[in-house]
């Protein structure tokens, strides 16, 4: 909860700042919300299969130019992976079906050029701060689902990555967008049985928004 008030509020201080410095009328608040397929990168985990979860959160563009906006936003983001039952060769070890959830609150900051009127490309960096960790066994074992507090945890609690992705808004103010989230920094702590595993967030978003 600290880390969602304190991404809020750094958000929320951010677009006044930039508010002051630019024509009010011109930038747009909005809010967005769709769909995640995620994964980790990496050699040491056999064949994982994609997570399904899904995103919400808000936005802003701030205009630079014509045809360049600044694009801050904030959002939940469920993200995470399974492993397959038929797996023999996972890093947990297990014959189990598990779907490792990692959820975080994200931060990306997206330098947005607008290639004609509605349709855009975006990129810049994304700061991830983990706010849930939890281990679903489906069907459900003898120990129930095992949720990760982060004394427990060897998952890092902040992550870092670069989102690529398009944009088209109609007139109206809804837009659809499509995104990759490739990750930078490995997930995993120094110091525990997965020290120097090759271990990246990977997620792909597909989403509806609106800008007023």
């Amino acid at each position: 909860m600290k880390k969602i008030i304190l991404s809020t509020a750094v958000f929320i201080s951010g677009l006044v700042f930039l508010n002051a410095q630019s024509d009010s009328k011109e930038v747009q608040f909005g809010v967005k919300g769709g769909l995640n397929s995620s994964t980790i990168s990496g050699d040491d985990f056999g064949d994982l299969e994609s997570r399904t979860s899904f995103n919400v959160g808000v936005l802003a563009e701030v205009p630079i130019s014509e045809r360049l906006s600044f694009q801050p936003e904030v959002f939940y983001s469920g993200q995470g992976f399974d492993v397959a039952e038929n797996d023999q060769d996972n890093i947990f070890d297990t014959n189990d079906n598990i779907e490792y959830q990692l959820d975080y609150i994200q931060v990306p900051l997206l330098l947005k050029a607008y290639l004609v009127k509605g349709l855009s490309v975006e990129v810049g960096p994304q700061f991830g701060f983990k706010i849930h960790e939890e281990l679903d066994f489906q069907p459900t074992n003898d120990g129930g689902d095992i949720e990760i507090n982060s004394e427990d945890s060897y998952v890092k609690d902040f992550s870092t990555s670069v989102a690529l992705g398009a944009s088209y808004k109609f007139d109206s103010g809804l837009f659809v967008n499509g995104r990759y989230n490739f990750g930078v920094t490995d997930i995993f702590d120094d110091n525990t049985p997965f020290q120097g595993i090759d271990a990246k967030n990977n997620v792909l978003q597909v989403g509806l928004g609106f800008m007023f």
